[in-house]
């Protein structure tokens, strides 16, 4: 692995973190520095389909409030020139586990995630 792509890696774990930090705090604000301001998310919440632009994840975020015991991992990234897959395993947010895939692209020199996909354990 290059120093750049050692860089991306660094950059594209700190990315994640303000996911992390805005599930820990409860606040969709916290997570927004994340995203790309088109972004969406696609999940399934039981037999629901939760789609759309990704102001509903920070929506649901406020709703729920602050995840101060989640356990959340970056399982694994990888990065091919400006684009980047990164899967994230989290429990105890507020009693729910996720897997979550976040596709990554490098914007005018920034990581940005420009969709989310989930899996809501049962």
């Amino acid at each position: 692995m290059s120093a750049t792509n050692m860089n991306d890696y660094d950059a594209i774990s700190r990315l994640i973190q303000h996911y992390i930090d805005g599930a820990k705090s409860g606040k969709g604000s916290d997570m927004k520095p994340a995203f790309h301001d088109d972004a969406t998310i696609f999940g399934y919440v039981g037999t629901d389909l939760f789609a759309g632009p990704i102001q509903g994840l920070y929506d649901w975020n406020d709703a729920n409030g602050p995840a101060k015991d989640i356990e959340a991992r970056i399982v694994s990234i990888d990065i091919v020139g400006s684009i980047a897959s990164v899967r994230l395993e989290s429990s105890n947010w507020t009693g729910h586990r996720f897997t979550d895939f976040f596709n990554v692209l490098k914007v005018d020199g920034q990581w940005k995630v420009m969709n989310k996909v989930f899996h809501l354990h049962s």
